[in-house]
């Protein structure tokens, strides 16, 4: 601890990202990227605008890429906002629409971002207990509260949440703002970005890291009312005007142009998650149903932990939690055929089969 922090920042318990080892080439199952390239038109765009305009500011209203999300989602451009990986939109509406006065609400297994931002926010927080088969129940977001966030699917569980629920948590609480997480919801899911024209108090937010394989590019959005997306550019030009660059800004609006190489990519990534899913559940694992592009497991006899570190030794990374209820289950990103042929076969040798 230093003598220069600040008491905050001497409070603050930071998000741990996910492994990025250097020692050794891994298959690398733990951080819920998409194991295949961007599109080639994506490169192709971001190849064009490595040019001399570099020297010059990038659009701070990103118009050109909100126009092409716009026009993706069919909503007008006034409802969405774009921002630097949807961790800082979520960090931006943390600031934007909680009240520091109530409760916030979110599950109490679920991306462990939402703690961070809360503490260094300011906020109150209650956590709302998942079921015992990992489920979110809506009836249970019943507390006086300052703003609810869920994530859909859900993260780590993988578990999606139908459109139904969401219309009864929005309709519950209509003088809150209600964040749908929708990190992982090409995997198999409905977004909620239909509901925003009958429900103001709804925000999606949503990433290109992992569907569209941009995770090195940092590019996310926000859709919701326009009294929303206008709160989120309050806090945004409150911070720094310039959030995306030039390169990323072309990058990104080039993906939307090859919704073909977009729909190929996820299918096969759900593909792979089903074949595994029976492989796994073969081998006397329990699976969550997933919806994301990941799976979330435990083993009916052995010690998460133990085939963790089993799987690292082998060369295969998977993400460990240790944390109450959770700590024994893994998750596993779903990798391609390959990767996966491996790593099922590395968890054959663990398990004696």
């Amino acid at each position: 601890m230093s003598k220069f922090w600040s008491p905050l920042t001497a409070s603050l318990v930071p998000y741990v990202p996910g492994e990025q080892p250097k020692d050794k080439t891994y298959i690398k199952l733990n951080t819920n990227e998409n194991p295949y390239p961007p599109s080639p038109k994506v490169i192709e765009a971001i190849k064009d605008a490595s040019n001399a305009d570099l020297r010059l500011y990038p659009d701070p209203t990103c118009e050109s890429l909100v126009n092409a999300a716009a026009a993706y989602y069919g909503l007008p451009a006034g409802q969405v906002f774009a921002g630097n990986g949807s961790d800082e939109i979520l960090a931006f509406a943390f600031a934007a629409f909680f009240d520091p006065a109530k409760k916030l609400l979110f599950p109490d297994i679920t991306y462990s971002f939402y703690k961070v931002y809360a503490k260094l926010y300011g906020l109150q927080t209650e956590l709302v207990p998942l079921d015992e088969q990992f489920h979110v129940r809506v009836g249970d977001f019943r507390a006086d509260n300052g703003g609810i966030i869920i994530p859909n699917p859900n993260a780590p569980t993988a578990q999606l949440l139908p459109l139904d629920d969401i219309r009864k948590l929005l309709a519950d609480h209509p003088n809150q703002a209600v964040i749908v997480d929708e990190a992982y919801i090409d995997f198999g899911g409905q977004s909620a970005v239909e509901l925003i024209k009958d429900y103001p108090n709804l925000l999606v937010v949503q990433t290109l890291s992992k569907s569209r394989s941009l995770a090195g590019l940092r590019v996310g959005f926000a859709f919701g009312s326009e009294e929303l997306i206008e709160g989120l550019n309050r806090i945004k030009n409150s911070f720094n005007s310039y959030t995306i660059d030039r390169l990323a800004l072309a990058g990104a609006d080039a993906s939307f142009e090859d919704d073909a190489y977009f729909k190929e990519t996820t299918a096969k990534v759900i593909a792979t998650r089903e074949r595994v899913t029976e492989q796994l559940l073969a081998m006397d694992f329990k699976v969550t149903d997933s919806k994301a592009n990941f799976v979330f497991i435990s083993h009916k006899s052995l010690a998460a932990k133990a085939i963790f570190q089993q799987l690292r030794d082998k060369g295969v990374l998977v993400r460990y939690f240790d944390q109450p209820r959770i700590d024994e289950y893994l998750r596993v990103s779903i990798g391609t055929d390959e990767e996966m042929n491996v790593f099922i076969q590395a968890l054959q040798e663990i398990v004696g089969e």
